[in-house]
């Protein structure tokens, strides 16, 4: 469990530059943009740093799906706001897998690709690569008529109803990057009024729950402000 003074939120959706901007300019807000993946670099203690590869090397591995987000959630951790906004998440990769599982076109693979990331994601949180943030705030749009399979706001949700919110922006402009007054004062007031609840089960919980979450009828709840 985090103990930091800090709360850190997660942004998942359609997050936009435009709501971001908006959310840096409160004073009780520190908003954390993940490093380009071209940027980061951090050996294991007791190993020198790697050194740029040549023309004549093999490209670098894929890096796994959590390392972004824990990249970010390191960061975040080191900040001393409020808030801490990280438009990143440690389980992008596995939300991204296990909507796919439920896509029929993606095949019969689809459940071994998740099961694939899910493996990557809890050995990196035993390891302690990375902590959940306090909550994951999804970011909706009222024209956004998407109902399919949701981790956040399924089994996630299901797990801990106080730690996933949904807040549904209001203005298209945002698309084009420009802050969106109305969706950064309704989005603080969402922060304002998160509530309290227990901490997340051990990640092995949450991931089994996963596995065994239906995920028809979400569309009321995905579209649901708070």
């Amino acid at each position: 469990m985090r103990r930091e003074s800090s709360t850190v939120i997660a942004l998942v959706g359609g997050v936009s530059r435009g709501l971001l901007a908006g959310l840096a300019e409160s004073p009780n807000v520190a908003v954390v943009l993940p490093q380009p993946a071209d940027r980061v670099s951090h050996p294991p203690p007791g190993h020198p740093p790697a050194q740029p590869a040549s023309s004549s090397t093999a490209p670098e591995p894929p890096r796994p799906g959590w390392e972004h987000g824990a990249l970010a959630m390191q960061e975040a951790a080191r900040r001393r706001a409020t808030y801490v906004a990280v438009p990143a998440d440690p389980l992008a990769g596995v939300a991204a897998a296990w909507r796919a599982m439920w896509d029929v076109a993606a095949g019969p693979d689809a459940a071994a690709r998740f099961e694939e990331a899910a493996v990557e994601a809890l050995i990196a949180w035993r390891a302690k690569q990375f902590e959940l943030p306090d909550y994951y705030l999804v970011i909706a749009s009222p024209a956004d008529t998407a109902t399919g399979p949701d981790l956040y706001v399924g089994p996630m949700r299901a797990a801990r109803p106080h730690r996933v919110a949904v807040a549904v922006t209001a203005e298209p402009a945002e698309a084009a990057g420009s802050p969106g007054l109305a969706s950064t004062i309704s989005l603080l007031d969402t922060l304002r009024s998160l509530p309290h609840g227990p901490w997340w089960p051990p990640l092995d919980t949450l991931l089994d729950a996963a596995r065994h979450f239906y995920a028809g009828g979400l569309a009321e709840r995905q579209q649901t402000p708070v």
